[in-house]
């Protein structure tokens, strides 16, 4: 890649999203235009699979509503992403969780949970 073009992208680049990894549960609060007013709307579930890498890098998010299992693709460096809230972080040995598109009911959002520890910090006594 020029670079040239490399500085470009360096300043469309997001540095206050969070590090989002495969397993986990996401809120996406992403603004949306509706005729004349814009409002924020919230898109839960499991991010499934990752493409792609600087700019162009993209995530894929699933979830069940009424029964039946829908994805959307989000650009992680969009201007219209608010915010990403990460809820749980899941422990997964996969690249892509594309086998919960077969998966039914309670199965299909349920990834073993991964336990994060905070650091301890040493307290002078």
């Amino acid at each position: 890649m020029k670079p040239e073009i490399r500085d470009i992208e360096k300043k469309f680049i997001r540095l206050d999203m969070p590090k989002i990894n495969i397993g986990d549960t996401v809120d996406v609060h992403y603004r949306i235009q509706e005729e004349n007013k814009t409002r924020v709307q919230v898109f839960s579930g499991i991010v499934i699979g990752e493409k792609g890498g600087g700019m162009k890098r993209t995530f894929t998010v699933r979830r069940i509503s009424y029964g039946e299992g829908v994805e959307r693709i989000f650009p992680v460096n969009s201007p219209a992403i608010e915010k990403i809230v990460v809820k749980k972080h899941g422990k997964v040995r996969r690249a892509k969780l594309y086998y919960l598109r077969q998966k039914e009911g309670k199965g299909a959002t349920k990834v073993k949970e991964k336990i994060v520890q905070k650091k301890k910090t040493k307290t002078s006594e």
